[in-house]
């Protein structure tokens, strides 16, 4: 399987781009990760027809947003394992706009997570997230860096 993440706003960041890069090196021993940043658009229906031109019909997408579910790190790795059971072939992680996602997004994403009640910049998120999905892959291969 493998991890897709879209993200709008600007790209690469020289603050947390060595954060990033840190853990997708890690990922990459487990599987391949791939990231899209996407520039803002002047509304939310933009941005959301440009991040579904990125997704297939058979991806399994997962929307980052204030209104999901909250997941300790064993349901992240739990969501990933099932979706490796199930074979799926990507797995997209979407983190929207500053001012959230089209309900066209909202539809089409399997599962909707919500990283904390906190808010964060987009940059954070990107960092969160990246960390998540490594510490996922050590919960699943039951290696040492997460800790309960």
């Amino acid at each position: 399987m493998k991890l897709l993440i879209l993200s709008i706003g600007k790209g690469k960041d020289a603050l947390t781009d060595d954060l990033i890069k840190h853990f997708e090196t890690r990922i990459l021993r487990y599987v391949p990760i791939e990231w899209v940043y996407l520039e803002h658009e002047s509304t939310k229906v933009k941005e959301g027809e440009k991040l579904l031109s990125h997704i297939k019909k058979e991806d399994y997408v997962v929307l980052l947003d204030e209104k999901g579910r909250d997941m300790k790190s064993e349901a992240v790795a739990e969501l990933i394992e099932n979706r490796m059971l199930d074979s799926v072939k990507r797995m997209v992680f979407i983190i929207g706009g500053a001012y959230g996602v089209s309900d066209a997004i909202h539809v089409r994403a399997n599962y909707t997570w919500k990283l904390s009640s906190l808010v964060f910049p987009h940059l954070l998120v990107r960092v969160i997230l990246v960390e998540q999905l490594y510490r996922a892959m050590t919960i699943l291969k039951g290696e040492k860096y997460h800790h309960e």
